[in-house]
């Protein structure tokens, strides 16, 4: 594998496209380092570490810049949730459908379209968090002058913020290797490793966990991440057959196919969405003042406790059959496997072969919600289990993982098929790495 990754840099546009993508990364690496004025970073940091509830788990796609309250506090979590809401609307609104099946031009008004409304929703959460950080209580102040012109800083700096992040993903999507917003997200988990692995060697010292525990926890994580990757490889494949056509002198078709339906259709949607759906109460209870309902929805904002995570499960499990509902239409790829005249062996074609993928797809999609579901609320178990903090056990399932697993085996299929076109050996030297798509 290293003499492979030696071939990747005697190519000299992979070997470009590799090094502006570690440059743009190192870039918003430093952003993630540049405080934003009237706020004091270091006392936010402490609150952070003692638990901040629904705040947590946004700056875990941050990096720590959330916590710190940097310029890219916001990270390219905006972005994100402006196109999987353009990605849920196109089926249902009629003109975003009608642009999705124009080609470049029109998914070029939709990328446009979610750049005004990363922008939109930039500004909400950044005013947001600005009424937050003037209503959190330290040992320091965390506003140094609160008030009107402190939530317009706030959010021009993390309007613009988000808006630079969108820039630089796009500029990685178009010139680096990979997709630019995932390895954006990418790189804020991984940067947050060095600090679980320096808290693990911290209870390791200290004697809170042994070393019989400390292997334990290391080939519970192996299992973890092979089974991740079991769970965003897996596919249930149809089989299609294809007629025999004779044209002149040439044969076409008479070969077996199949249709590929993934398991983990939705990918890590669901998991984004419930968690969204989730940080709600812990909002509203930061404004209500009446102390049984600040309590009440603290309840199901709170990760550690039961109803959190069943309720966590329950969503997740409700949204990959919502988001799959959505992106697989059962009836659009039977009519075209009979427009081609395919059929699925001893189904008939049309409204039997829609029926049948139907039928298939809905019992793959609850093994797939299953799993997710287990992967998200592992974590929680963790915890519990091992004694370790949330830092160490969310690299033991949850978003994060998922998110790792998916970025990484996206981008080394793309430079495997750049090694491939230039007949170099892929990264593995037998088979080759199934792309998530």
């Amino acid at each position: 594998m290293l003499g492979t990754f030696r071939d990747a840099f005697k190519i000299p546009e992979l070997k470009n496209r590799i090094l502006f993508t570690l440059m743009i990364i190192a870039v918003y690496r430093i952003g993630c380092h540049i405080p934003t004025p009237g706020i004091n970073g270091r006392a936010l940091s402490e609150i952070f570490s003692q638990g901040a509830g629904v705040l947590a788990f946004a700056d875990l796609f941050t990096g720590g810049a959330l916590s710190h309250a940097t310029i890219l506090a916001l990270g390219i979590m905006p972005y994100i949730t402006a196109s999987i809401i353009f990605q849920l609307l196109t089926p249902v609104v009629p003109y975003l459908e009608k642009l999705a099946k124009e080609g470049e031009e029109g998914r070029k008004k939709i990328t446009q379209y979610t750049r005004y409304a990363t922008v939109v929703i930039s500004m909400i959460q950044s005013l947001s968090f600005a009424i937050i950080l003037e209503r959190m209580q330290g040992p320091q102040p965390i506003v140094m002058n609160p008030g009107i012109p402190f939530k317009l800083l706030t959010m021009l700096t993390f309007t613009t913020g988000a808006g630079f992040v969108m820039w630089l993903g796009e500029q990685i999507s178009e010139r680096g290797i990979g997709n630019g917003m995932s390895l954006i997200i990418y790189t804020s988990i991984v940067s947050r490793m060095p600090m679980a692995f320096g808290s693990a060697i911290r209870y390791l010292r200290l004697g809170s966990i042994s070393p019989f525990v400390a292997i334990l926890l290391v080939a519970v994580m192996v299992v973890v991440v092979a089974g991740v990757i079991v769970l965003t490889q897996a596919q249930r494949r149809i089989p299609v057959q294809y007629p025999r056509q004779v044209k002149g002198r040439r044969v076409y078709g008479g070969q077996k196919s199949y249709l590929p339906l993934r398991v983990n259709q939705a990918g890590v949607i669901p998991i984004i969405f419930a968690s969204a759906m989730l940080m709600f109460p812990g909002m509203l209870s930061s404004v209500i003042r009446n102390t049984t309902v600040r309590t009440f929805l603290m309840m199901w904002s709170d990760q550690e406790t039961m109803a959190y995570n069943a309720a966590y499960a329950l969503l997740i499990i409700l949204f990959c059959y919502f988001y799959t509902a959505i992106t697989f239409n059962p009836v659009d790829i039977a009519d075209n496997m009979k427009r081609f005249g395919g059929f699925v062996p001893g189904v008939r074609p049309g409204k039997a072969t829609a029926e049948y993928l139907d039928y298939i797809m809905t019992r793959v999609t609850f093994a797939g919600a299953f799993a997710l579901a287990v992967v998200a609320t592992f974590p929680v178990f963790v915890q519990r289990g091992f004694t370790v903090d949330r830092m160490i056990a969310s690299f033991f399932g949850g978003t994060g993982l998922l998110i790792l697993v998916g970025v990484a085996l996206d981008t080394v299929s793309q430079m495997e098929s750049h090694l491939l076109m230039r007949h170099y050996d892929g990264f593995m030297k037998k088979g080759r790495i199934r792309g998530r798509r």
